[in-house]
């Protein structure tokens, strides 16, 4: 159960990304919701982190977090934000998923 709520945690991880991404290209009221799902997602991320990390070793737990946000994140970019999506840039996001999956087998 605490795996999920990692994932689920890294997932709040990457909205708060997006959240911030987006408050950086709007204005007015636009703008302060952006900063608010940011500040919720924000809040929820770290809390489910917590919450996992009291049975999931904290390294384990903290590199898998940063592992499914960097990840997310950058598909988020490309999605979203029409970043780059060249063979290199996809190459090292699937050395980190496999890497992100690995600390999982690897992990009582």
């Amino acid at each position: 159960m605490n795996w999920l709520i990692l994932i689920i945690a890294g997932l709040f991880e990457v909205g708060f990304a997006f959240s911030l991404s987006k408050y950086k290209i709007t204005t007015g009221v636009a703008s302060q919701l952006w900063i608010s799902s940011f500040f919720i997602c924000l809040v929820i991320s770290m809390l489910l982190l917590y919450k996992a990390s009291l049975t999931i070793p904290m390294g384990t737990a903290y590199a898998v977090w940063t592992g499914i946000g960097a990840t997310g994140t950058v598909i988020v970019g490309i999605i979203f934000f029409s970043e780059p999506a060249d063979f290199w840039r996809m190459f090292f996001i699937s050395t980190l998923i496999a890497s992100v999956v690995g600390l999982k087998f690897v992990s009582n």
